[in-house]
């Protein structure tokens, strides 16, 4: 899935078609990740973009692996000449359940869908993390309950009261992670060749 996300994004820079993905068809929840390593270091995020609603993964993944890497809008559209760089998880969610309060899940395990109505303006706000997420930032329930409230565009005051009147949605996801070198070195294994983006941009295999 991986490899297709892969693939994606490369013949879109060469505006050609996708080879023909090597996953079965289906139907869940997914997201696109894509994080960029520099000099070495943590890979930081670069884009991430999914889907709560199940999709037909291959359209899903088509979709999103573009979306994530070219339309997150906190941040700049990723380059050509960036993919030696690029890591590639993609996520596919499983596992709903609606939890009994705001600290009815475990960090590391569960992804979190909290819903709750602004009392400042009375508008219905809802956003997500992924399960990775809070356990990446050292967060406790809390913490990662009140980021979600602002990520959700809460600007208010955060209170015990609030925080008891969200309405939380657990999930678990599966996760599939590579990198750029390792895509090539799987491409140039299963195709005999490796991929190389037309017209100079600088990311020709070989190069990484």
């Amino acid at each position: 899935m991986v490899v297709f996300c892969f693939d994606t994004l490369v013949s879109h820079y060469n505006s050609e078609d996708a080879p023909p993905p090597a996953f079965d068809e289906g139907q869940h929840p997914l997201f696109v990740t894509w994080k960029k390593v520099v000099n070495g270091g943590e890979p930081r995020l670069r884009g991430c973009i999914g889907t709560l609603e199940a999709r037909w993964l291959i359209n899903g993944f088509r979709d999103y692996s573009l979306n994530s890497a070219l339309r997150d809008r906190r941040f700049p559209p990723i380059q050509a000449k960036e993919l030696p760089s690029l890591e590639c998880t993609v996520s596919i969610l499983t596992d709903y359940e609606t939890a009994n309060h705001y600290l009815d899940w475990e960090v590391g395990k569960h992804g979190l869908i909290i819903e709750f109505t602004d009392p400042d303006n009375n508008t219905k706000r809802n956003a997500t993390y992924l399960p990775e997420v809070a356990a990446h930032e050292g967060w406790t329930k809390t913490e990662a309950i009140d980021s979600l409230m602002r990520k959700s565009g809460y600007n208010g005051t955060i209170t015990e009261s609030l925080r008891k009147r969200v309405r939380l949605t657990r999930y678990q996801s599966t996760l599939f992670t590579m990198n750029y070198s390792e895509y090539v070195a799987y491409v140039k294994a299963t195709r005999g060749a490796t991929p190389s983006i037309d017209g100079g941009h600088g990311a020709k295999p070989g190069n990484h």
